[in-house]
């Protein structure tokens, strides 16, 4: 059995024990977090509007931490403008414990 679930603005497909990397989320490390389902999928789908009525997805927070840094490189040709700047992104790794239809 399978799950849509959206959090972030960002929708992700998940099973019970996947591990997930979302968008920072104000929760502490091993507490619970619940998600909303869209769509539950397995041998019969059900689908949402906009979500699956009495269905959940509960997961636990593993951990809190900043991806991999991507470079902003911007620069205009013959006018010497250069400016270099990095940025790493926060983000929230989940183990996906329950789907809770």
């Amino acid at each position: 059995m399978y799950a849509i679930i959206a959090t972030g603005g960002k929708q992700y497909r998940v099973s019970k024990g996947d591990t997930i990397y979302i968008e920072k989320l104000d929760a502490q490390a091993d507490s619970e977090v619940t998600f909303p389902v869209l769509m539950l999928g397995g041998e019969q789908v059900r689908m949402g509007t906009p979500e699956v009525e009495g269905a959940s997805v509960t997961g636990k927070v593993v951990r809190h931490g900043k991806g991999r840094k991507i470079v902003v490189y911007k620069f205009k040709a013959k006018k010497n403008y250069r400016r270099k700047q990095g940025h790493r992104q926060p983000f929230t790794q989940v183990e996906i414990t329950a789907i809770n239809a």
